[in-house]
């Protein structure tokens, strides 16, 4: 057994959010010496669970296994179906777990890729949980940072209190980017109040949930003081136009929300 390759394969499963939990049984596949086996987890994510199933190979040529994919199978709750995704990995990196489940529940996920080519770029990524490929996966919408959406931008004008310290908005931006749905302190009406965010690129916005998790229009989270109401009046007005331009005919509806929506750990 080659215990550099067995070290790495952990390494890979602790970046992706496997944890240690698979270590054991791991170690025991590669000791015997399979050509490819199989690794089962489960993981609870508020009201829904996903069911993982990872892949490894052993190399025709060497000793060495390769962790190159998982499946991921969301259960909701009762009333709502099963949704699955194949995620494809390189070198230990790709789609964590948490990605995983978010992108499942309909949300994008920001990600550092690489082209054909090897270069590399910034993308959003979004499943079309409604269209799939001939391999049954969903395909994947892809918003190039030259599709116009900046989170950080579009976050500025609001007053939301954790973009006041740079600590906590660096996190904020994170947590969104990972495609998580992220409680935040935000002003309504001259009073705090609690708000869920959600990152929305296809339409260049935010999507705005209240503390009991409903949809609400961004305009309930007011603008900061500095912004003149005129300058306030341009943004609502950009904002609508973008989504407008960029959406189809039927995608002008306003969009669905996703079965359940999770918090920021």
């Amino acid at each position: 057994m080659n215990e550099n390759n067995l070290d790495y394969l952990k390494e890979g499963l602790k970046y992706l959010g496997f944890g240690q939990t698979l270590n054991e049984e791991l170690e025991k596949q590669v000791r015997a010496q399979k050509p490819v086996f199989e690794l089962q987890l489960q993981k609870p994510y508020f009201n829904s669970t996903v069911n993982y199933t990872l892949h490894f190979r052993k190399s025709d040529q060497s000793d060495l296994y390769f962790f190159n994919k998982y499946d991921a199978t969301l259960k909701p709750d009762a009333s709502a179906s099963e949704t699955s995704q194949t995620f494809y990995l390189h070198k230990n990196s790709g789609i964590t777990s948490r990605e995983a489940y978010n992108l499942l529940e309909g949300r994008a996920v920001h990600k550092d890729l690489v082209n054909a080519e090897g270069q590399s770029y910034k993308a959003w990524l979004q499943l079309d949980l409604g269209n799939k490929d001939p391999h049954g996966n969903h395909k994947v919408k892809q918003y190039h940072e030259n599709y116009g959406f900046d989170l950080e931008k579009t976050l500025q004008p609001y007053a939301i209190k954790e973009l006041q310290d740079p600590q906590q908005k660096e996190q904020l931006l994170r947590s969104l980017q990972r495609g998580n749905t992220v409680p935040v302190t935000a002003l309504q009406e001259g009073r705090e109040a609690k708000h869920y965010l959600e990152a929305n690129p296809q339409f260049k916005t935010l999507q705005v949930y209240n503390e009991h998790h409903k949809p609400v229009k961004r305009e309930s989270i007011q603008l900061k003081q500095e912004t003149s109401p005129a300058e306030a009046i341009k943004q609502q007005v950009a904002e609508r136009r973008a989504t407008k331009q960029e959406a189809s005919p039927e995608e002008r509806q306003e969009p669905k929300r996703s079965r359940k929506k999770g918090m920021s750990p």
